[in-house]
């Protein structure tokens, strides 16, 4: 695979979700070191500062909601219509509804896979596309998942399906695509980012059955929004990603970084769980094949 832009060669960014949060700071993080970023959003006025410091030439601006399909392909076009091509895409926008996993309305579950897995999957598949059909052909993909879709967490659970979904799907996408398109993935999964973004969170009347102040999900309503976890700085978040996109050498690329202690944290007992299930119960499997004497 053949090395990517040059760290040293301003870099152009497709950013979704730019109005607030990782979208925001790494918005500011490239324009300020000099790169290019096409920022999509819905409220544009929510980058009215950053565009009377920066000349278009330098930063366009593009109203999208991700959930639009049709909108998606056309903003990739728009992309490289404006700035030639596009070298890295931080897939980012998103929201997260807080409700018991039973309790959740239809309407609000289906809002949140609409947000972060469809439209994630429709920023990725023309990501997937402007990087292979762009010349030369190359890109980046950093998709924003979480420690949720690492380790599920009571009260997000629609949350974490969501963002674990689209993990799946980044490791389909690796698999699949050709290597000479040279594209690479990333999936980060951040863990309490000061953000701002639990206090803009979507939260649901709590669910009857869930009464008892001792459950976990009752005990995270009732400390919610608890500011104090969230000790983790979104604009050295964004110094990591700036850092991420000038990796130029394949071998020192990741396919996962979690970010945060308790994104760690969560990494080790999930894989730790996994090796403990496959080594207690793998005797489960030793008969479970087709004989070849009766095949």
């Amino acid at each position: 695979m053949a090395a990517l832009i040059a760290p040293q060669e301003p870099k152009v960014w497709f950013v979704t979700g730019a109005s607030s949060g990782f979208g925001l700071e790494v918005t500011k993080a490239a324009l300020a070191r000099g790169d290019r970023v096409f920022a999509t959003l819905r409220t544009p006025s929510a980058l009215a500062d950053l565009q009377a410091r920066y000349p278009p030439t330098q930063l366009c601006v593009h109203i999208l909601d991700v959930t639009h399909e049709p909108a998606i392909g056309p903003a990739f076009d728009a992309a490289r219509s404006v700035f030639g091509r596009v070298d890295v895409v931080l897939n980012n926008a998103g929201i997260c509804v807080v409700s018991e996993a039973e309790g959740i309305s239809e309407a609000m579950a289906r809002k949140q896979f609409e947000v972060v897995f469809w439209g994630a999957s429709y920023v990725t598949r023309e990501a997937v596309r402007t990087f292979r059909e762009q010349k030369p052909s190359g890109g980046k993909l950093l998709q924003v998942a979480s420690r949720t879709s690492i380790e599920a967490t009571a009260g997000v659970a629609h949350y974490a399906a969501a963002k674990s979904a689209l993990e799946a799907l980044t490791e389909g996408y690796a698999q699949e695509v050709d290597k000479g398109w040279n594209i690479w993935f990333t999936i980060l999964e951040p863990a309490l980012f000061k953000t701002g973004s639990p206090g803009t969170n979507i939260l649901e009347p709590p669910h009857p059955a869930y009464s008892n102040l001792d459950l976990p999900v009752s005990k995270f309503r009732a400390g919610y929004p608890n500011e104090g976890i969230f000790t983790g700085d979104p604009r050295k978040f964004a110094k990591v990603v700036l850092d991420l996109a000038d990796v130029t050498d394949e071998r020192e690329w990741p396919f996962r970084v979690p970010l945060h202690r308790v994104a760690l944290d969560a990494a080790r007992r999930k894989g730790q769980k996994w090796l403990d299930a496959a080594e207690r119960e793998g005797w489960r499997s030793d008969d479970i094949y087709i004989d070849k004497a009766s095949a």
